[in-house]
């Protein structure tokens, strides 16, 4: 079994760097491209079951990926609710919480890692009990957290994971035991 995990296209806030959790905002026209070309890739594959967040720049990727039709919506996909830090870059928070991370501080009035984590182990657990390969699409730190709960990483660990827009991973098992197979890897122009 393969998990393939598809990090949405670029948006205005991924280029600027805001954190952009419950914000619905679409992908930019490299966004939109760059979601295409993952088309060919996806197309070779047989997916016994399609997730995508509830948010517009993940389904967007998912149909012009070419499995929108068959993605269902599953709202433990959505990104980090990041709460006050909504919007803000991580270098503004850090003007006045030095040192601050998402993996390990979370988000005043927003999702603590811990609960990140249980989302994601939601979704692990619908995908192994799928019954073949399975396409995730969703977002930057939602996607390092389930990559870090597949191999059995605290959330925390999703830090050491960096993930790019527009890329696929996939999670995957050795020798019975959970690993990445693949990590972060871009489709070229």
């Amino acid at each position: 079994m393969n998990v393939y995990c598809v990090r949405h296209g670029e948006t205005a806030w991924s280029l600027s760097g805001q954190h952009t959790g419950v914000t619905d905002i679409p992908l930019t026209d490299n966004g939109r491209r760059l979601a295409g070309r993952l088309a060919p890739v996806l197309a070779r594959q047989t997916f016994a079951l399609v997730l995508v967040s509830p948010l517009r720049r993940a389904r967007e990727t998912a149909a012009l990926a070419g499995l929108g039709e068959q993605a269902v919506v599953d709202p433990d996909l959505g990104e980090w609710n990041y709460g006050d830090y909504e919007g803000v870059t991580p270098e503004e928070i850090r003007k006045t919480r030095p040192g601050w991370t998402i993996f390990r501080d979370g988000a005043p009035g927003g999702e603590t890692p811990e609960q990140v984590a249980a989302r994601a182990d939601r979704v692990i657990a619908r995908a192994r009990s799928a019954g073949g390969d399975v396409a995730l699409f969703s977002h930057g730190h939602l996607l390092r957290v389930l990559a870090a709960r597949w191999i059995g990483l605290p959330p925390a660990g999703g830090a050491r994971f960096l993930l790019d827009t527009g890329t696929i991973s996939i999670l995957s098992d050795y020798r019975g035991e959970p690993a990445v197979r693949v990590w972060n890897a871009p489709l070229g122009d």
